[in-house]
């Protein structure tokens, strides 16, 4: 399984509620026990109409779901989440019906598998897509992060084998930012609001969820997500491995100028420039490809010249582009096209997509 930094929203097993305080761990919560798909809910025998991201009930329910034994404190939860514009909810005073709506809800991640069904997803069960920026509005503020907040951000900033961080590759690694692939506890501490010394014992306290690898000398840390649903059982990398390709990239840029205050700055985008030359290597080609290819390269290299061009032109092309056409055993553009100029112009139309200038000649290959 893929989960790149680009992908905007990451899976949170449903089974793992952040622990703690922490307005997070109240979203969760929340977010868990939304509604998935349009339809009708029931509710102590009453039926109610739900969109995805939709929770319609009661007071009481609300207390359940988020763990408070005071009516006054749930309501006070949901006053935060609003305040933050983490969530909408209205609240009939004679009634007592309560209804809430998540305002960051993926909607991406219905499948057809729930067009059928009940309308709210068993307690437990299945997962809840977070957005990689649910956390970032907090840092934006200047909030001073609680136990389930932090918990959150870095599970929000996991990636699995993306190909500009290589660590990625071994396990799934935290990473803020392209070039945050390198770690420190002071840059945690800055960001959530704490002293250097909290930082570690939350991750003493958080070990069976997050790994944390330091790197020698003063270059930082490494940290991996070893819960991150990959389909298999997380096996986390040897500390030999992880210095021995540090070591690489080190050697890589060693005539790099990388800008940066920090040095983890600095050796977080060598690690983005290149992960990719240390990527595993793709699959070979099965027989019947090969074949073809060699029968090509044949082909190629068996060429003869009719004619011998007279002057040949060649362009600075895009070989992505279809109109390129590149000699993939030499090392020049083929001529695609021969022009004769006349006085009316070139004989032959000229592909649009190929910028050039006709010189002033009697024919030329293209």
């Amino acid at each position: 399984m893929k989960c790149l930094f680009k992908y905007k929203w990451v899976k949170l097993p449903r089974t793992l509620v952040p622990q703690g305080k922490g307005i997070m761990g109240d979203w969760v919560r929340l977010a868990s026990r939304a509604a998935f798909r349009k339809g009708k809910s029931v509710y102590c025998g009453f039926q109610n109409d739900v969109t995805p991201g939709m929770w319609s009930g009661g007071m009481v329910g609300v207390k359940s779901i988020l763990g408070r034994k005071k009516r006054a404190d749930a309501q006070s939860a949901l006053d935060r989440l609003v305040k933050l514009d983490y969530l909408t909810y209205t609240l009939d005073r004679k009634t007592k019906k309560l209804d809430y709506q998540i305002t960051d809800w993926v909607m991406e991640r219905s499948g057809a598998e729930c067009e059928i069904g009940a309308v709210y997803t068993t307690c437990g069960y299945g997962f809840v897509c977070v957005p990689r920026s649910i956390t970032q509005r907090l840092a934006d503020q200047n909030y001073q992060f609680e136990e389930a907040d932090a918990w959150l951000d870095l599970w929000c900033h996991t990636v699995c084998n993306d190909i500009d961080n290589i660590f990625s590759s071994m396990a799934p690694s935290v990473q803020f930012g392209r070039n945050g692939a390198i770690l420190t506890l002071e840059t945690l501490g800055h960001r959530w609001g704490w002293e250097k010394t909290k930082v570690w014992r939350f991750f003493k306290k958080h070990s069976d969820a997050f790994a944390l690898y330091k790197l020698p000398g003063s270059f930082g840390c490494l940290i991996f997500n070893q819960l991150y649903p990959t389909g298999k059982t997380v096996t986390l990398p040897e500390a030999e491995e992880v210095t021995r390709t540090l070591n690489e990239i080190r050697s890589m840029a060693t005539a790099a100028h990388f800008r940066g205050k920090t040095e983890q700055e600095r050796l977080g985008k060598a690690v983005r420039w290149y992960s990719w030359q240390l990527a595993p290597q793709s699959e070979p080609l099965p027989p019947e490809s090969t074949e073809q290819v060699e029968s090509c390269q044949t082909e190629e290299e068996s060429r003869v010249a009719v004619s011998p061009p007279i002057i040949r032109a060649y362009f600075s092309l895009c070989r992505n582009c279809k109109s390129c056409i590149y000699d993939c055993v030499g090392k020049e553009y083929t001529p695609a096209y021969r022009v004769y100029m006349t006085p009316q112009g070139p004989t032959m139309p000229i592909p649009s997509n190929i910028p050039f200038v006709i010189p002033d000649m009697p024919f030329y290959d293209l």
